[in-house]
Parts: C-alpha cells; structure tokens; sequence
C-alpha cells in the first residue's frame, strides 16, 4: 500500500492497518481453505452458486467456450445493444470488455471507441486462449447483461458502472467502498487502473474519503462532482447481499463486488477471495481493529440479518476521526 508522503510503521501498526503480509498468513490462508477458491476464482462458478444462495447477478446472455463458437458469434448477437465480455477466471479487471450500444455494424466502447465485429471476436479469442487468465490458462467468455446503474451515480463515474466493494470477515461486513470509473481507468471500476475508491461509513454507507492512485481526493478528475456527502441507496441490502456471500462462498475472508441497477436493484458482480488492501486507504481506517473484534466473538451467528446488525452497530465512524496521514 502507498500512502500520502512517509509515513512510520509504527503508525501503521498504531492505527491498525492490515498488511499484506498479514493479511495473506493471518486471514486468507487461515479462513479461506483452498478447495473453496474456485467458488469465486471462476466467474461462471460464482454466478451459479451465488443465483441458488438466493443472491441477485446480472443476467447471464451467454457463455463462450470455443474458438468455433466464438468465430461463429455473429447471429447470436442480433439484437443485443449492450453487453459486458469478460473471463471466467480473469483478475485485476484484465480483459473485461464493456459494450455500451451499437452503432451500425460497430460497437461502442463504454469511452466511445468503436470495435469492429472481427474486433470482437478477436477479443473473445484471446479471453478463450488464456490472454487474461489466472495462470495463462485456457479459459471460457462470459457475456453479460449491461448493469444500468442507478441514476444517483450519473455524475460520479466516467462512462462505467461503480460498484460497491465489501469486505466481509465470516460473515460479518467489516469495511466498504464505492469505486468509481474515471477517464483514466477506461470506464471500469478498477483502482489499479485509476478509479477512485471512495470509504463509506458501514452503519450508513454514507463517504468518510476518497483516493485515486493510493493518494486523496475531493473531486471527481472527469465530472467535476464532489465526492463528499455521497449517501449509497439500498445500503442495508447492500450489507446483506455481502453478508450471504459467506455461505455461498465458503470463504472466511473475502471481497464482495455489488452493484446497484436502475430497475433490479442491489446485484452481485464478483467475489474476490484476496480483497486488495487500498479500502483502508479510502476509509482513512485499519482492518486489524475491525477483525480482531470479529475474532474475539464466541460463535458466529447462522443468521445473515444478525451479522448486518452486529457490523452496523460496531462498525460506524459516526463522531470518530481516524487521523490517519498525521
């Protein structure tokens, strides 16, 4: 992680903040047993079992298994005006294609690019070939309903859908963010990439702060919107939909992506079983404090309702100051 000038260890350590390190041995490696990881490794695998966990997913249009069937595409797109392409078992946002309208023959990147429909089956090519996979290995293309994300957000995201990122420590919401597309990160929700990750009070889901590359931020780079009193619709649904995650997933510690779309509402994209460490960052907050509570419960409670209400009565920032870069 990289903050905002030097800033000691001892500091680090002060505040709580979860290294990687630390987060690898203590919290992945001890509560994510291996054998559950291609429950969200693989895309196709999530979506299935997060539909018969009762969890809400974008509409799945298809699945690309072939380079015959990706060569011979061309009928089965009639009539789709908006779709997301994306590997099964991509990561980092690698290879994920955003297809916002038509325009004759052409289609229409989400920053207005136009890709030919050879274009297109390249791309899909190189999703089944591995290009974009964990490992390099031979993968399948998934075709997705295009999210229409919920107007609140219009003048905060450049051209792509901002999703919600939770983290969620046995079942049990611990720390969320808003990520936001910019110009910089081609329209999609990615940090690496140059979104921005906006912290959110979890008793509320209302913003505590925002940064772009690790570093803070006031004001959306492309929009111009401020990216303060950002209050998240539907929030306690949000908190419930991650919360149920855990026993879809069987994964102790894990990261949940959700959207919010104009006519379905709360949705699941993804689950991450090695959540990135910047939503401390965001949050001007530590995990440690936050997992450790968690861990020094007796029993975990069976009921999703329970765990939301236990991660909003303990987990609000309402009157603290995390003080973080001092």
């Amino acid at each position: 992680m990289k903050f905002p000038g030097w800033v000691s260890p001892f500091v680090l350590h002060d505040k709580g903040i979860l290294g990687m390190n630390r987060r690898n041995i203590d919290y992945i490696s001890a509560y994510n047993e291996r054998r559950y990881f291609p429950n969200v490794d693989d895309k196709l695998k999530t979506k299935l079992i997060a539909e018969k966990a009762g969890v809400s997913v974008p509409e799945l249009l298809m699945v690309i298994r072939t380079q015959r069937e990706a060569e011979s595409i061309t009928n089965r797109l009639d009539g789709l005006q908006q779709f997301v392409l994306k590997p099964a078992h991509g990561s980092g946002g690698k290879g994920i294609l955003i297809i916002m309208s038509r325009d004759g023959e052409m289609f229409v990147k989400g920053n207005g690019d136009k890709l030919t429909l050879q274009a297109l089956i390249r791309h899909l090519s190189n999703i089944i070939s591995g290009l974009y996979s964990l490992g390099g290995r031979t993968d399948v293309a998934i075709m997705e309903m295009l999210v229409n994300f919920d107007p609140v957000f219009s003048d905060l995201s450049y051209e792509g859908v901002p999703d919600v990122r939770l983290i969620v420590f046995r079942g049990y919401p611990v720390m969320g963010m808003l990520r936001l597309a910019t110009k910089a990160s081609d329209g999609k929700a990615n940090l690496h990439q140059g979104a921005i990750g906006v912290g959110l009070d979890l008793a509320i889901g209302e913003s505590v702060g925002a940064v772009q590359y690790d570093r803070p931020i006031r004001i959306h780079p492309d929009s111009g919107a401020a990216l303060e009193g950002i209050s998240i619709p539907h929030w306690r649904t949000l908190l419930l939909l991650s919360a149920r995650c855990y026993e879809a997933s069987k994964l102790g510690y894990l990261g949940a992506d959700l959207v919010l779309d104009k006519a379905r509402g709360p949705l699941l994209l993804e689950l991450n079983a090695r959540p990135g460490l910047t939503i401390q960052v965001a949050n001007e907050s530590g995990l440690i404090p936050r997992l450790k509570k968690i861990e020094a419960l007796d029993s975990i409670s069976s009921d999703p309702e329970q765990r939301v209400d236990y991660s909003i009565q303990h987990f609000s920032k309402r009157g603290k100051s995390a003080d973080l870069f001092v």
